[in-house]
């Protein structure tokens, strides 16, 4: 079968939806199936049409529709999608109309869906490999806390460095920040926070393998979303064994589960303040992370994903 991939971020972008389509691609490939990926649809021939975004793909969506309305088409929901554009973009509902599957990335998201859409719509975690070697061990002169984040709104990019800028003098806490400066004014605030912050360390974007290593050589990983559809960053967290503390959204609770104890409130730095020094300086806190975490790892094993492709396909004939 010949499967188009349509993710509508720019494949040099260092970024969840680049992470999510490759990964995907090999899935289907190892599957035996011929993938392309390209931005948009570009009306060539194929028996299957994968978009991500409602939204943002709602041309790519509808075009084919329009032009093979008798082939399958799938379509991803992302953070963005479930937690605002379905409530209000014309273009992004008629996705999820025209759509013979939907697919979301965490159980939490049918709360966001008519339940006239939950008949069609498939949970396909996001998967990681398990790294191949082991992380060397941490800095005792540290505890590295990692932040993989571009800099924009929705990521809330600055709250961790803000909340641990006045922390006792012997806390060992220091914060890394991988991610592109996809917004100016943020990109400004990150070099004046760096600057003045020596808890605080931007390394702007950076591949995805040394992106990977230093979270694997870190204590800790810090997620401060206001939404995520779910998170390639926690995939890779679970993956490695690096437990993490999250704000309390529905995107990470679909898979951390109700009772994880790293959660904060979104924009709320005074309780991610004191998160961070209690998995520094509370061992059995720091365990209880590590043991949610690992059971949670389990969601994102990469045969579960594939076993999941794998039953999506078949109910369309494929």
């Amino acid at each position: 079968m010949n499967v188009q991939l349509v993710t509508p971020a720019p494949l040099r972008v260092n970024n969840g939806n680049k992470i999510t389509a490759l990964r995907w691609a090999n899935i289907l490939k190892h599957l035996g199936h011929r993938v392309r990926i390209t931005q948009s649809y570009n009306g060539k021939t194929c028996d299957l049409l994968v978009a991500l975004h409602a939204r943002r793909s709602a041309d790519s969506i509808q075009r084919f529709h329009d032009t093979h309305p008798g082939l399958p088409l799938i379509v991803v929901l992302t953070g963005t999608d479930l937690y605002r554009d379905i409530q209000v973009h014309r273009k992004a509902q008629q996705s999820l109309e025209v759509a013979d599957r939907l697919i979301v990335l965490q159980k939490k998201a049918f709360q966001e869906l008519p339940k006239s859409l939950h008949h069609k719509t498939r949970v396909i975690y996001q998967s990681a490999e398990q790294p191949t070697q082991r992380a060397p061990a941490p800095n005792r002169r540290s505890f590295q806390v990692c932040l993989i984040a571009h800099l924009r709104a929705e990521k809330d990019p600055l709250r961790a460095p803000i909340a641990v800028r006045r922390l006792p003098a012997d806390s060992r806490i220091e914060i890394i920040h991988i991610g592109l400066a996809l917004d100016d004014r943020l990109a400004e605030k990150a070099q004046a926070e760096a600057a003045r912050n020596r808890r605080y360390r931007w390394l702007g974007p950076l591949s995805h393998s040394r992106t990977l290593q230093l979270l694997a050589e870190s204590k800790l990983v810090c997620i401060t979303s206001k939404m995520e559809g779910s998170s390639n960053v926690l995939s890779e967290a679970l993956a490695c064994g690096v437990p993490v503390v999250a704000t309390r959204i529905p995107g990470l609770i679909g898979t951390l589960g109700e009772e994880f104890p790293g959660y904060f409130p979104v924009g709320d730095g005074e309780k991610l303040r004191g998160l961070l020094l209690r998995a520094e300086g509370d061992v059995k806190f720091y365990r209880s992370l590590k043991q949610h975490c690992a059971r949670a790892a389990k969601l994102i094993q990469p045969k579960r994903e594939i076993d999941a492709w794998r039953r999506l396909l078949k109910e369309l004939g494929n």
